[in-house]
């Protein structure tokens, strides 16, 4: 009966030490799977943050260009209105002319 109890602890501690090397075989690849997941989060951070910077940049040169166009529009509608005043003394002149 000893011998058998022997026997069985025996067995017993041979078991947990294989259980032992299947937990922290299992600790091992969840530290590895949680510092994998770390450096995606880090990832996604750092394009989040590079998209952010490049939508910054984007909008900056949109509101140049809307900026420029509006400025070069400006000038041709002035230059429109200098042009309609030029017309209208012309004509103005033309009647004057004729008239005379």
């Amino acid at each position: 009966m000893k011998h058998t109890k022997l026997i069985l602890l025996a067995f017993a501690v041979i078991a947990s030490m294989g259980c032992d090397k299947q937990k922290a075989a299992i600790d091992e690849k969840k530290a590895a799977t949680k510092e994998a997941i770390n450096e995606q989060k880090t990832a996604v951070d750092a394009a989040a943050k590079d998209a952010k910077k490049q939508t910054d940049v984007n909008a900056k040169i949109d509101k140049a260009r809307i900026e420029a166009n509006k400025v070069s529009d400006q000038a041709q509608l002035d230059a429109d209105k200098k042009k309609a005043d030029a017309e209208a003394e012309a004509a103005k002149a033309k009647v004057d002319a004729e008239n005379k």
